[in-house]
């Protein structure tokens, strides 16, 4: 009897491979994002020879170094599981979705492992130029990185250009297809987008922080300004890109999108079920409550719409946990409303000249600090969560691409990552947090050692106090 309840081995290795990819995605989420805000902090400092700038590029460094050096690390493990417990869906997906792993290997992975080391230790030791080429490089190398994991993952979600043979195995025929497939564009673009709203969620509350001890430092005052810009103008074009997204994947996976607004009936004017709990074995969403009509306006643009509902789906394609999809899309929507609340509040406050002078805002930015992170994760479990009981949606099931493991040896596996996972990552998040406390000052230290800056060919310009500093940010 006990046995009947103990996990079998694909519960394990899916819990396993969530666990691992969930830690993975905090980091790269915030590092591709910041790679991007570092290259635009250098180029303004090459730009106006403000050593304000240089100072927070210094400053931000330090925490990018850490970050990146995680990320790294965590997606290490990740795909050693392919082989250790899912070597039947790498025998049958391999040819598909290794050379598209191989090619971020050797275009992203690469470009960034050449320049990050002149990223980081460089800027005395080939001038301020040549460093701003490599920091560039590393951030174009951050976004190569993120186009050719989501273009894995969106084959698997709506796969195309393919072949199967008669043992079962995806072969490619058209890899434009495979790479350009119908669901990449839009999770290419919502993904991309999320990871620069975390880092400047996770900017924003470092600078706010620091306005809560003083207002006058102007570092902070930059950091602050900069995030609210990134709130206030790339919240809203979320939204929107988050609109086309939920209408491809309502076209190609409509048991997702099911799912995540609770529908089981097909009904016309569909409504936006705000709370509830989906009840699989009922075939109902109780204790709901909803907006009529509204489902049916953002999912086809039509307020008298039919939204297909789980009912008219086969059984057997419904997402295994209905409540976990449902309600993680909910702390996603959530939370990037509060981003453009935040991000709208600094607007009125901004052209009131009270952006830093309202404790509130500040206080409100703080709060919102891992927003960003935790908004990413509950997409992510949606996306991934919500595609199940397929690993290539419609075609190879996740009980079918399970290697031949003992349900014990995926337990001592996971009960391994899980503690060295909390240990090396929560001393590493510690010591991250460390570094967001320290206070931002002039000639801010950072990972580059040797000559001062100013002998590279750069000529700041004069040293200017208080608020004049940061007028052009504002």
């Amino acid at each position: 009897m006990l046995a009947d309840h103990l996990p079998s081995a694909l519960d394990l290795a899916r819990s396993q491979f969530a666990f691992t990819v969930v830690w993975h995605f905090l980091f790269p989420s915030f590092s591709i994002g910041l790679a991007s805000y570092l290259a635009v902090l250098e180029g303004l400092w090459m730009a106006t020879g403000r050593d304000l700038y240089l100072d927070t590029f210094r400053y931000w460094l330090k925490v990018f170094a850490v970050v990146f050096a995680m990320g790294v690390v965590s997606g290490l493990v990740m795909s050693y599981q392919f082989g250790t417990n899912w070597s039947v869906f790498s025998d049958k997906a391999g040819a598909v979705i290794g050379p598209l792993l191989g090619y971020e290997v050797l275009t992203a992975f690469f470009l960034e492992a050449g320049f990050l080391g002149v990223m980081l230790f460089g800027l005395e030791r080939v001038g301020p130029r040549l460093h701003f080429l490599a920091t560039s490089l590393v951030a174009g190398g951050t976004l190569m990185s993120a186009f050719w994991i989501l273009s894995a993952n969106s084959w698997m979600q709506t796969p195309a250009g393919y072949t199967i043979d008669a043992d079962g195995r995806f072969a490619p025929e058209d890899w434009w297809a495979v790479v350009f497939n119908a669901s990449f564009p839009y999770r290419l673009a919502h993904t991309v987008t999320a990871a620069y709203l975390t880092t400047g969620m996770i900017v924003g509350a470092v600078g706010a922080w620091h306005l809560l001890r003083d207002r006058t430092n102007p570092r902070a005052r930059l950091m602050f300004s900069m995030a609210m810009w990134m709130a206030a103008l790339v919240a809203p074009v979320q939204l929107v890109l988050g609109d086309l997204h939920g209408g491809n994947t309502y076209h190609h996976q409509p048991a997702k999108v099911a799912a995540m607004e609770g529908h089981f009936d097909t009904v016309a004017r569909a409504p936006s079920i705000l709370f509830g709990w989906p009840d699989a074995q009922a075939g109902e969403t109780k204790y709901e409550i909803g907006i009529p009509g509204l489902a049916s306006l953002y999912l086809a643009h039509d307020l008298d719409a039919k939204v297909t509902g789980l009912k008219d789906l086969p059984r057997d394609t419904w997402p295994t946990n209905l409540p976990l999809v449902f309600w993680a899309f909910r702390v996603m929507v959530g939370l990037g409303l509060l981003m453009i609340a935040l991000g709208l509040s600094s607007l009125v406050l901004r052209a009131r000249r009270r952006l830093f002078e309202a404790p509130w805002l500040h206080r409100f930015a703080v709060a919102m600090g891992p927003s960003g992170l935790i908004a990413v994760t509950a997409g992510w479990v949606v996306t991934e969560a919500g595609r199940q009981p397929f690993t290539v949606y419609g075609l190879l099931r996740t009980a079918d691409s399970l290697s031949p493991i003992a349900a014990p040896a995926v337990a001592a596996s996971l009960a391994a990552f899980a503690l060295v996972y909390f240990a090396v990552f929560g001393a590493g998040i510690w010591y991250i947090l460390h570094l967001f406390n320290q206070t931002p000052r002039p000639h801010e230290s950072g990972p580059p050692v040797g000559q001062p800056v100013r002998t590279a060919g750069i000529t700041p310009a004069p040293a200017l106090s208080g608020d004049s500093q940061l007028q052009p940010a504002e």
